[in-house]
């Protein structure tokens, strides 16, 4: 079947695996937006498809919002799938105001747009678990907001306006709350490709609280399976949870990556304060998009790990001349 597909935030992790596994239907034409210029190919997979069938555009959501409603009314999408957000956790202490502004504020200018849209057949929105604070339990899609974060608060508010469009409008919305996603590709950063490349180097893994937080981690590629699925089969105002079987902490996590890569743990390791607002646990039920959609996980956790830790042995070369700490854009 052959889409036309919006793609907002195309250059970060989730959004550049989405439109490699779009583009594996040569059918598909896809339109991709971000605020940033195209990364290097290792961290964007669809490269390896032919450039007929993707267009990039240079957009950013604060700045350029007019361009950005001009260009998806020129383009007509039947669905847009909205990836962009400012998402890191940590740093949005330090200016919050610039989370709200992209995660709420261009989100309700956006969604104001689109809801009147006729070309319209389905807005997807990837909104974060963090909204529901540290998770008791397996939590449903019916839980609570309980934001522990001005990121999570952030999140909440965006997500609470668009649920007021589908209520008043009938806005054909359907919200992805997926947990850790992880895989090749991700930027370096992130604990696991990072601690790949630190046990690779001979540098010290820090463990936040000793890594007793609890997270669901859980392959890019199953997610988008998942988004995807969403896209042509969800119920318009539902809300589907993406996660896998069982959760692990950080330190069961780091301990598995140090065995396959062959170094101590003990010697690899170094334990530090916890991040302020660190939910202790992070454990949603998926119960729902496995029922409705078909999906289930396909990857387990020590499958994935290998491909990232052989994405980074592969990309070496290439990775020694990347950063590997988060650098905030407003």
């Amino acid at each position: 079947m052959k889409h036309r597909i919006a793609v907002i935030g195309s250059n970060s992790f989730s959004g550049a695996d989405f439109i490699d596994l779009l583009l594996e239907n040569p059918a598909n034409q896809v339109l991709g937006i971000s605020r940033s210029a195209e990364k290097d190919a290792i961290f964007l997979p669809y490269k390896r498809h032919a450039a007929a069938a993707y267009d990039f555009r240079k957009l950013d959501l604060n700045d350029d919002m007019p361009e950005m409603l001009s260009v998806l009314d020129t383009f007509k999408p039947e669905y847009v799938v909205n990836f962009a957000a400012q998402s890191e956790v940590a740093p949005s202490w330090e200016n919050p105001w610039q989370w709200f502004q992209t995660n709420a504020v261009a989100i309700s200018h956006l969604g104001h747009h689109l809801k009147s849209a006729p070309y319209l057949k389905r807005y997807v929105h990837i909104s974060s678990p963090e909204v529901y604070g540290t998770c008791v339990g397996s939590v449903l899609e019916s839980a609570p907001l309980n934001p522990s974060t001005p990121y999570a608060a952030s999140k909440a508010a965006g997500d609470l306006f668009l649920f007021t469009l589908v209520k008043n409008y009938k806005f054909p919305m359907v919200m992805i709350r997926a947990t850790n996603v992880y895989g090749p590709c991700q930027q370096l950063h992130k604990i696991i490709p990072r601690a790949a490349i630190y046990m690779m180097t001979g540098r010290t893994v820090e463990l936040h609280g000793g890594g007793r937080a609890v997270k669901s981690y859980i392959h890019i590629r199953d997610v988008s399976r998942g988004e995807l699925a969403a896209m042509e089969k969800g119920r318009g105002g539902e809300i589907y949870h993406l996660s896998p079987d069982k959760g692990v902490s950080v330190r069961e996590l780091v301990e598995m990556m140090a065995a396959k890569m062959g170094v101590a743990f003990d010697k690899t390791v170094k334990i530090v304060a916890e991040r302020l607002g660190q939910d202790a646990a992070y454990v949603i039920d998926s119960t729902k998009a496995r029922r409705d959609l078909g999906w289930k996980p396909m990857i387990s956790l020590e499958e994935g790990v290998g491909q990232v830790i052989d994405w980074v042995k592969k990309n070496r070369e290439t990775i020694a001349h990347q950063s590997l700490e988060y650098v905030h854009k407003p």
